[in-house]
């Protein structure tokens, strides 16, 4: 059984998680970028992250990069031919697609309103977002670069969305209460202190698997 401490951590975190900001990397190969980006996502209180790669394969999370944080929310790979309808649903949910790209039509990430239900997308470094996602986009944005460089890691430049949408939440009070339902709250929490204890028992072995769910759940 776990302590009364490690289970009164877990239901703090619960009470932060921002259901309204999820997070969708667009053909992110690097599972080093990615696993940094599993660990800001989890800094703000993301929930749910989500990606899709062009060989439909999950990708290896880098326990020593996400540093255990990996278990603190729910991560799910989209099928690329999945892609656009999955991002249509979330606008259907009332989610505000946010896309990185660079063009005459961007406008800086601090412009918009992250206390919305907002989808951060961010695309690869070589080619950015597809065409396809891109055409979905509510908001396009990009990261002001006053150097030669036009654009940032993909690691650092989705922590930077991320942590302008936890000021935005912050100053909006999106912390001071919780959220996820008590209901909701506790059926996570027994998730996880369920595998919390797995863990803990099989001598040191950390789960790295994907993490399967129901898009509703």
């Amino acid at each position: 059984m776990l302590n009364e401490k490690r289970i009164k951590r877990i239901e703090e975190v619960l009470e932060k998680k921002q259901p309204s900001l999820e997070v969708f990397l667009d053909n992110v190969d690097s599972s080093q970028n990615i696993s940094a980006i599993i660990r800001s996502c989890d800094g703000v209180g993301v929930l749910n992250f989500y990606y899709a790669n062009k060989k439909d394969v999950d990708v290896r999370i880098h326990k020593t990069i996400t540093q255990g944080s990996h278990h603190w929310l729910y991560r799910e790979r989209i099928d690329s031919a999945e892609k656009v309808d999955f991002l249509k649903l979330k606008q259907a949910e009332g989610f505000t697609v946010v896309v990185t790209h660079l063009s005459e039509k961007s406008i800086s990430y601090r412009k918009v309103d992250y206390t919305q239900k907002s989808m951060i997308v961010m695309g690869n470094e070589a080619e950015g977002v597809s065409e396809e996602v891109l055409a979905l986009a509510d908001e396009v944005v990009v990261i002001p670069m006053q150097g030669m460089a036009q654009s940032l890691n993909v690691s650092v430049a989705t922590a930077l969305l991320l942590y302008e949408a936890q000021r935005q939440l912050e100053e909006a009070g999106a912390y001071d209460s919780p959220k996820l339902s008590l209901e909701q709250r506790e059926k996570i929490k027994f998730e996880w202190v369920h595998r919390d204890l797995i863990t803990r028992r099989s001598k040191g072995t950390i789960f790295t698997g994907r993490v399967k769910r129901s898009r509703r759940g």
